[in-house]
């Protein structure tokens, strides 16, 4: 939702005598359902073609990539984010400042099919949508986003999981790839809703997201976005934090901060009128929680930013 992404903690390096190649090393972990994958590169290079049979979820660990996939135009690729990339693609890879001191180094999941339909089935079956044309499903053309905090995680549960020794080590990493995909689909969403491709008519959150953006400086409580909704507060709330994977006062706090970070790029606003016009009361809060989401405060934004 905001732009600071959620890092992952990178496994140590392969030893040098270990490495069997500069470019895209790999270290295998296979599971039932999972293959994990770890790459390092330690030269640049560029245009590196890399295909898996499967779907893979990348993430960046350390250093930076260029990517190039589908026909779309390349991008820079950093720790923090994650990509998804269906099976059979191929993607071509620049690694423009790989050196023996700066490596590169890249997770790259490949997850069985047969798992990944199961687990959409269990979902649309356990947790159905609302709406009879609405299911659980990955969206290929979504397939670049940032790490918020609960994907973060469930990729360090499965890293750990898919390195483990332990003899149940398959029946846990089933489980964690089961919320991966969860957490990816919620990132999904909320990044469609961020960049305003959620549009869909009949999904109560589309009406609900707009009515808080346009009244970020009003008091908005769960009762009045519920009552938004046409829905109970409980079932209001169990919809929003399954389609978004954050509660929706959570999704006010980020879309004021959103707000807030747009009026910093101009240098002449002063930092409590930006408080007040992106729906804080007390500037105090507003700075304290702005540097909690951003990392610094928002006079630092704001002279970083400045257009």
């Amino acid at each position: 939702m905001n732009n600071n992404r959620a890092f992952i903690n990178p496994p140590h390096l392969s030893n040098e005598k270990s490495l069997k190649t500069l470019v895209e090393n790999r270290t295998v972990y296979s599971l039932n359902h999972c293959e994990l994958n770890l790459f390092e590169t330690y030269e640049s290079s560029a245009l590196v073609p890399l295909k898996f049979n499967d779907l893979v979820v990348t993430s960046m660990l350390r250093g930076k990539k260029v990517m190039h996939l589908f026909d779309d135009p390349s991008f820079e690729y950093l720790p923090g984010e994650t990509v998804v990339i269906p099976s059979n693609v191929e993607m071509k890879i620049d690694f423009p400042e790989a050196t023996k001191s700066n490596p590169t180094q890249c997770l790259a999941l490949a997850i069985d099919q047969t798992k990944i339909t199961d687990t959409l089935h269990f979902l649309n079956e356990r947790y159905p949508k609302e709406g009879n044309s609405q299911f659980w499903q990955l969206n290929y053309q979504n397939y670049f986003f940032y790490n918020n905090v609960e994907l973060a995680a469930t990729i360090n549960k499965l890293i750990k999981e898919c390195m483990s020794t332990s003899i149940t080590k398959d029946a846990l990493a089933d489980l964690t790839l089961q919320e991966l995909l969860i957490r990816i689909i919620q990132t999904q969403t909320a990044k469609a809703v961020d960049d305003g491709l959620f549009t869909d008519p009949k999904n109560p959150i589309t009406q609900v997201v707009e009515f808080i953006r346009l009244n970020l400086k009003e008091n908005i409580s769960m009762k009045h976005l519920s009552e938004k909704a046409c829905m109970s507060t409980t079932s209001f709330y169990r919809l929003f934090k399954r389609e978004l994977g954050m509660s929706p006062i959570e999704f006010v706090i980020s879309e004021k901060i959103r707000c807030a970070k747009q009026l910093l790029k101009n240098p002449t606003i002063q930092i409590n009128e930006v408080c007040y016009l992106s729906g804080f009361e007390d500037s105090n809060y507003f700075i304290r929680l702005f540097k909690k989401y951003e990392g610094i405060t928002p006079k630092q934004y704001q002279l970083l930013h400045v257009n």
